[in-house]
């Protein structure tokens, strides 16, 4: 007896949910694989260094007043009293030096700086390059202070905002939102004309072209963009810490050095390099789930 259309994709179905499926799981594995052996590379670099470092350290051939070993500035986040306490003179000791608040304090900074840049210069950008008139008045002014480096921003934040959150937050905002816009109105003209006049054939007016055709294309690039920023972001974040603001990763290096004490600089430094690879880490998750279609090259 032959089976009709119907019967024939009723049959068909659970072997198609079943192929699917197995895809699915096939792809996780290799997810995971993928994601152990970067740890497993990540450990073995990091072990590699510390062990030189050790070695270099044991045979007396570094100073260990000046580069103390790693097991040595390690320990020292058990000794938090002696930065903790008001005996040392420095104003900017207290309980917020604790290493889990001042690592949540800076990357409550740094975020709060990289979300308003991000849209700030998406927003900006797009205006820029959808009104003719706005791109004319405000680039040749955001090309002026591109070049200025974020750190001195610093002096005018403290002034602006005070000795706080605010003046941190700022320095990483202006560190990024003006070459993200100039980024955003480099991309936008770069769009593939071919992409546009297809749109504008089918009928998208100028609003649909620029909300369904150019953010999906420059998306890609921006992420792309604010991750080279971000290291730069988060190394002026620190620097704004170390003069106008009396917590976080920066501040810590602040007081082991009026402290004299290398071995609470070197552990504000080995938690920096730990928190920023982490964060740069957490910025790549995040650009592979939102570029899912997007696909790494194999050399």
């Amino acid at each position: 007896m032959q089976q009709t259309p119907v019967q024939e994709s009723q049959s068909t179905a659970p072997l198609q949910s079943s192929s699917l499926s197995e895809r699915k799981r096939k792809a996780r594995i290799k997810s995971l694989k993928s994601l152990v052996q970067q740890v497993l590379w990540w450990v073995l670099s990091l072990s590699l260094f510390i062990g030189l470092w050790e070695l270099l350290s044991a045979l007396g051939l570094l100073n260990t007043l000046i580069l103390p070993a790693p097991h040595q500035f390690i320990a020292e986040i058990a000794n938090q009293e002696q930065f903790m306490s008001l005996k040392v003179g420095v104003e900017r000791t207290g309980a917020n030096f604790a290493a889990l608040t001042a690592i949540v304090a800076t990357l409550t900074r740094v975020l709060s700086g990289l979300v308003l840049g991000f849209i700030a210069a998406l927003l900006v950008g797009c205006l820029a390059a959808y009104f003719k008139i706005f791109g004319n008045l405000t680039l040749p002014v955001i090309t002026l202070l591109a070049p200025i480096a974020p750190i001195a921003w610093i002096p005018f934040a403290i002034l602006a905002f005070g000795i706080g959150d605010g003046a941190a937050i700022f320095v990483v905002f202006v560190g990024i939102f003006f070459i993200l816009t100039l980024a955003t109105v480099n991309t936008i003209r770069n769009v593939d004309q071919l992409y546009i006049n297809t749109a504008r054939v089918l009928g998208a007016s100028r609003r649909q072209v620029m909300f369904k055709i150019i953010l999906p294309a420059i998306i890609p690039d921006l992420f792309v963009i604010l991750r080279m920023n971000l290291f730069a972001a988060w190394m002026a974040v620190l620097a704004a810490e170390m003069v106008g603001v009396n917590t976080g990763l920066g501040a810590i290096i602040m007081v082991g050095r009026q402290m004299f004490n290398a071995k609470l600089m070197f552990l504000g430094m080995a938690m920096i390099g730990v928190v920023g690879y982490l964060l740069d880490a957490g910025f790549a998750q995040i650009q592979k789930r939102v570029l899912w279609w997007k696909t790494t090259a194999q050399i």
